[in-house]
């Protein structure tokens, strides 16, 4: 079946992670893909990393018959594999990687990065955005700093991986380094390989491999 008014493309379906949403649009209207839809999931979500796998498994099921193909924009994103067990059974395939960190900074660029300091806390452009709602409310900072060492203790360094050129943000993200009382970086990311495997999947029609046979 094909999506009206997309040609011979077949219509794709992208379940992805709300935290990604606005960088997905980007590339979607950019590069002109008008037999692609997205349908998103709450970002928040990544506070029960368990709960992801049956919340994409139900999107999936719900989307069924309406698109050609679908494909999942999320990375194992702490669910220890249960993500990729449950896209094995429907037969769908995912971004590849551990987290979204990895996607946005390259595989050998987050390995290189790790590797010089294991104590890293990573904030993208999403997570700057929320970052009082998603670290420091969800936390319980805000009412009890005292916490603060208890979380980030064992941290030395935030590490800021940009997807846009952007001042305000940046400055944001240098706030949140000196509220968790860490060493400040900034990288620019742009949209890394979350834009690559986008085009390989949905531009080029290139089948990406099913989640068994990547990297965990």
């Amino acid at each position: 079946m094909s999506d009206p008014g997309t040609g011979n493309k077949s219509s794709i379906l992208l379940i992805a992670c709300g935290a990604l949403a606005k960088e997905i649009v980007q590339i979607i209207r950019a590069n002109g893909w008008e037999h692609v839809r997205i349908q998103c999931l709450p970002a928040e979500l990544h506070n029960r990393p368990e709960r992801i796998p049956e919340a994409v498994r139900a999107k999936i099921r719900q989307a069924r018959g309406a698109f050609d193909r679908i494909f999942v924009a999320y990375a194992d994103c702490g669910t220890g594999g249960l993500l990729d067990k449950a896209l094995d059974e429907e037969n769908v395939p995912r971004l590849p990687g551990a987290h979204c960190y990895q996607f946005y900074a390259g595989s050998k660029a987050f390995d290189a990065l790790h590797a010089a300091e294991a104590g890293s806390f990573y904030l993208t452009d999403f997570l700057t955005r929320h970052f009082d709602r998603l670290v420091v409310e969800a936390l319980g900072l805000d009412r009890h700093p005292e916490l603060r060492d208890q979380y980030f203790g064992n941290y030395r360094k935030l590490v800021y991986l940009a997807q846009s050129r952007d001042e305000e943000l940046e400055a944001k993200a240098r706030r949140a380094a000196a509220t968790l009382g860490l060493e400040f970086e900034s990288r620019q990311t742009g949209f890394g390989e979350l834009e690559t495997a986008l085009v390989s999947y949905a531009g080029e029609r290139v089948e990406v491999a099913p989640p068994a046979a990547r990297e965990a």
